[in-house]
């Protein structure tokens, strides 16, 4: 426990930062290549790629609902842990992994019974039309399969990531990633699987993952051991983790939501072309989400291990390092995209009218993508303190007060093209919603003693 102490509560933060997140950035580009490498090759397929494509896409609620609920564990538990290990206390933090695992056992359980029996009708809810329900239903059923290992690596990744192993976290992700690359296409095109193929792949690959977390948090390397008497559910652990989780929960599970209104907003003004070029719109936005959300990871640690031991001076230098950086990279981004929509299009399709509609509406969707990493930075930073209040505030208003009304609102107030005034509503809401994140921020930020 000392060495822990001694590089989280002295080593500068720069370099600690730089430590710590580059490998929880690469997890994270490589856990991209994990999301989107299946919606890549099935969006070149010959003949029905366009199709197929979209129909994964109307998939899209359903695992963004399955990450939900591992974040609200997972994303929970381990700064609770990290601030336990920063007051010494490693008996408590150990007892809130073994609680989060059993949650994580439990959830994804039901998960499965409840994809398997009700995903069709829940996939023609969020949008699926006659022409793509037999893709999304070959998809969403081999995919539940494997929900329990979804659940168990990305949740218990998390506490590897809070122990200051991300070296060991970014092998979690590695594994998975490039056995779904190299399966794919042998599922897809010389099985001539299709989209279940693609499913297949996934889950295998997440099984593979899930084996080298446990081994990790049951072996010898790990500080925070994974004990079988401590995987139970005990109300007075579990509920402080889950409503410290419920911030990130909400942020994935109302991306879930969000899909659905977009999905069948799109539907009704611009069919499944449109609800095809949201598919690929989401997976461009992954681009910009899940780096930073990396670089927060990796930040996280340092602010919680510091603020349990009330060491105030590194928690502020850690997240005006964060800021900068988060900044700095989601500016760069979205001059990329500004210059080149076109090539971030055709990482998804070869279908002329898809890329070329696509295009535009990229410019479209993330012409606010440029001061999201402050968006990011402090709602990363809240979790990290444990403030869960605010965490859920800021998530709440930006997907609930805001880009929900304005998808539906937008549309029938602008006197442009109804299917663009849909993809309008997602910049508009981040714009308020950062101006209104940073304000809150700031304000309890200075008063932290």
């Amino acid at each position: 426990m000392n060495q822990n102490r001694d590089f989280l509560a002295t080593e500068p933060i720069p370099r600690l930062l730089v430590r710590l997140a580059l490998p929880t950035v690469t997890a994270q580009l490589i856990n991209m290549l994990y999301n989107i490498v299946d919606r890549i090759y099935i969006g070149h397929m010959p003949g029905d790629g366009a199709l197929a494509l979209t129909g994964m896409g109307v998939c899209m609620p359903l695992i963004m609902l399955v990450s939900a609920f591992t974040a609200l564990v997972g994303s929970g538990g381990a700064p609770r842990a990290s601030i336990a290990m920063g007051r010494g206390d490693e008996k408590e933090a150990e007892r809130i992994l073994g609680n989060c695992c059993c949650a994580l056992l439990t959830v994804g359980t039901l998960l499965t019974a409840t994809l398997l029996l009700f995903s069709r009708p829940l996939l023609l809810l969020f949008g699926a039309s006659d022409s793509t329900i037999g893709y999304a239903v070959a998809y969403i059923r081999i995919y539940a399969l494997g929900t329990l290992f979804v659940q168990l690596t990305l949740g218990l990744n998390a506490f590897i990531t809070a122990q200051g192993f991300t070296s060991i976290s970014m092998r979690s992700v590695l594994i998975g990633a490039v056995s779904n690359i190299l399966l794919d296409p042998v599922f897809i095109y010389f099985f001539d699987m299709g989209v279940a193929g693609a499913a297949l792949a996934t889950i295998l690959s997440q099984g593979l993952s899930c084996l080298w977390v446990l081994r990790f948090l049951t072996g010898p390397r790990t500080r925070l051991r994974l004990r079988r008497e401590n995987v139970r559910l005990e109300r007075g652990v579990i509920l402080p983790c889950m409503a410290l989780g419920l911030a990130a929960f909400i942020m994935q599970s109302s991306e879930s939501l969000l899909s659905v209104c977009f999905n069948t907003s799109l539907a009704k003004y611009g069919g499944d072309l449109a609800v095809g070029a949201m598919t690929i719109l989401s997976s461009v936005m992954q681009f910009a989400m899940l780096p930073l959300s990396g670089l927060g990871q990796g930040a996280q640690p340092i602010i919680s291990y510091n603020f349990g031991a009330g060491n105030t001076p590194r928690v502020r230098s850690a997240f005006s390092l964060l800021l900068r950086i988060s900044l700095g990279y989601s500016l760069t981004l979205w001059a990329l995209v500004m210059l080149f929509p076109r090539l971030f299009a055709g990482i998804f399709t070869s279908d002329a009218a898809l890329l070329d509609y696509a295009a535009r509406a990229l410019r479209i969707y993330l012409a606010a993508l440029g001061i999201f990493g402050v968006q990011v930075a402090c709602q990363m930073t809240f979790t990290a303190i444990g403030s869960a209040k605010a965490s859920i505030t800021v998530a709440v208003m930006r997907k609930f007060v805001l880009l929900i009304p304005l998808i539906y609102l937008l549309p029938n107030i602008l006197p442009i093209d109804q299917a663009l005034a849909v993809y309008l509503a997602e910049p508009v809401a981040d714009l308020l919603a950062v101006s209104f994140t940073a304000a809150l921020f700031f304000t309890q930020f200075r008063k932290m003693e």
